[in-house]
């Protein structure tokens, strides 16, 4: 969270909270935290129910800001389609958010509604009837789209999609016939040579990890994607790829390595544990960017049967990035194709809670 919003006024400052998220968002609460009168970012949740407890929402919105060592105070904007011509929705929720901050000792610098038909503060003596005029805040052109905008999987070729199930066919007979690992698949009638070179390439499996970053995914090889599938179906497989693609090649290695020592018995190592919980090091964003982008082809590409594992590896990266609400449709599509898919269960009551990764609130 490091970008430096400044703004005249709140008429302004509102046209610049889209860019600053990057979209428009909708039934939300944003938090810009600000130090210095400096924003350092911005936070974005669902407007709780009408039933909810505002005291225990906002407690738990200020305790997001209190993680960002640097805050000192915040503004508050929801995003409503609700009227505002009998008063400023979401005025309960603004008065816990004051409260909460109080009680931490953070400053609210203001607290804003954009409603369905008019905005103001909820600090002004002197509001009209019904809201500022919505005009006023349309002289940038917001970006397109909301919160669940870019969460669709890509379109891909349907010939792509008809070769991957003979892919992962062929790679499944050839680690068959290498390593005499079980195949799910009926074997194909001719075992292609390309699909033993294919399964080689598991024998050195954060090399393949690393080398799939540099993919192109618009004319990506059926066996080269069927690799990923079958790996990312396995539990095991898909933790190192995490691991790697949140850290780096030699991250890969160890990943790979304690993986198996935990198979015999052995602890695993709590720093790469860690990882998965969002905790440790802030990952490379570019990298995890090119990583789901990489992710959500393959799971757009995988068979029905397999498509959980890419999914909920998706999910994890969306989340990583700090985008619980992508993690959550992706989390949700895994497990309406695996039921009790443990990792998408993970990231899903992440995003329930609204628990971010730790290096959210890190520079």
């Amino acid at each position: 969270m490091s970008t430096i919003v400044r703004a005249a006024d709140a008429a302004e400052f509102l046209s610049l909270v889209p860019r600053l998220l990057g979209y428009t968002p909708t039934e939300s609460l944003v938090v810009v935290p600000m130090a210095d009168g400096r924003s350092l970012g911005a936070m974005r949740v669902d407007l709780p129910p009408d039933d909810a407890d505002v005291d225990a929402v906002a407690s738990s919105i200020v305790g997001m800001v209190c993680r960002i060592p640097t805050a000192e105070a915040f503004v508050a904007v929801a995003y409503t389609f609700a009227s505002a011509r009998a008063g400023l929705p979401e005025a309960e929720l603004m008065a816990a958010l004051s409260r909460s901050a109080d009680a931490c000792g953070l400053g609210v610098t203001d607290a804003l509604t954009v409603a369905g038909d008019g905005w103001g503060s909820h600090r002004s003596a002197d509001l009209p009837s019904g809201g500022n005029d919505l005009a006023e805040l349309s002289a940038r052109m917001p970006p397109p789209g909301d919160q669940t905008s870019g969460a669709r999987l890509p379109d891909v070729d349907d010939a792509v999609v008809a070769a991957i199930p003979a892919a992962v066919a062929s790679l499944e007979a050839a680690l068959t016939l290498i390593c005499g690992i079980p195949s799910l698949a009926d074997p194909p009638e001719r075992l292609e040579p390309a699909a033993l070179e294919a399964a080689c390439a598991l024998d050195d499996l954060p090399a393949l990890y690393e080398d799939a970053l540099r993919w192109d995914v618009d004319d990506l090889d059926p066996l080269r994607g069927a690799l990923l599938v079958w790996c990312l179906a396995r539990p095991s497989l898909r933790d190192v790829a995490i691991v790697q693609w949140s850290s780096d090649r030699r991250g890969g290695d160890r990943a790979l390595e304690a993986q198996r020592r935990w198979e015999d018995g052995e602890e695993y190592p709590s720093d790469l544990g860690c990882v998965m919980w969002g905790e440790g090091s802030r990952p490379d964003p570019d990298r995890l960017e090119t990583a789901l982008t990489l992710v959500r082809h393959i799971a757009a590409i995988a068979p029905e049967e397999l498509r959980a594992g890419p999914l909920a590896t998706a999910a994890w990266l969306a989340w990583a990035l700090g985008r619980s609400t992508h993690a959550g449709t992706y989390a949700s599509a895994a497990l309406a194709q695996e039921r009790h898919h443990g990792l998408a269960d993970i990231v899903r009551s992440f995003v329930a809670a609204s628990h971010l990764p730790d290096w959210a609130f890190r520079r």
